[in-house]
């Protein structure tokens, strides 16, 4: 005689915050998280300068699990508004490129300290060359002179990692490939390289299109690695507020 087994349904939520860290997270959902009911559970999975917040239930009616998971999602949702990235369960760098692809925009990367990394997360999924045209790994002061027109007496006088350096890059970039957005990025990522006014973890991000660059400093204290993929995530962060607005 045969047994047949019920399995309850799983339903999840996933946001993503960037910006924030998850004890400011965790303060502005207090309320919240306290009064959820106790079979809906809020975890917290920080990775890489973001927090996704995920919201969990299982039960054996199907439809009234949805539906409750879903109107604590919306409320959620309102709560971290500010800092949401995606109310999906996705990466970055596939937001980053669901806009550009909406807007039929295409875009470059100008890359130093993160040595193609950039490039290589948004050209990660098939399809890409939809919205992504190519990079210029610009590593040395040699390169950058000569594949980004970057001037020789501001890389003698303000060092690679500075604003005028990150802004050429990019105007580079957008010249030489020929897109509608640009990243350019130049750091110091460790573990050796620091110097006192610019650390190891001192990087410089410039995002924008031919009509208007921005330029901003991160401070990152970490490993190479992680100060690599920290400055990867906040550099499309930053061109994602910025096609945005």
């Amino acid at each position: 005689m045969g047994s047949h087994f019920k399995f309850p349904h799983i339903a999840h939520r996933t946001l993503l915050t960037a910006g924030v860290g998850e004890s400011f997270l965790a303060d502005l959902v207090n309320d919240f998280e306290t009064t959820l009911p106790h079979h809906i559970k809020l975890a917290y999975l920080p990775n890489y300068g973001m927090v996704r917040l995920r919201l969990s239930s299982s039960g054996f009616d199907k439809d009234a699990i949805e539906k409750e998971v879903q109107s604590l999602f919306d409320k959620l949702q309102l709560l971290t508004k500010e800092y949401m990235v995606t109310n999906e369960d996705e990466p970055i760098q596939q937001v980053v490129a669901k806009l550009l692809l909406v807007n039929n925009k295409t875009i470059s990367t100008a890359e130093s300290c993160t040595g193609g990394y950039i490039a290589h997360l948004l050209t990660e999924k098939a399809g890409a060359s939809d919205y992504y045209s190519g990079s210029i790994v610009s590593y040395s002061y040699k390169a950058k002179e000569a594949l980004l027109q970057v001037d020789k007496n501001i890389l003698a006088t303000k060092g690679a990692v500075s604003e005028e350096i990150v802004l050429q890059m990019a105007r580079g970039a957008l010249k030489n490939i020929q897109t509608d957005y640009t990243i350019a990025v130049s750091g110091i990522m460790g573990p050796g390289g620091g110097m006192p006014d610019k650390p190891v973890g001192t990087v410089w991000v410039a995002v924008g299109s031919q009509d208007k660059l921005i330029a901003e400093k991160f401070s990152f204290r970490f490993d190479r690695q992680r100060n690599i993929e920290l400055t990867a995530t906040y550099a499309l962060n930053m061109l994602r507020k910025f096609i945005l607005s």
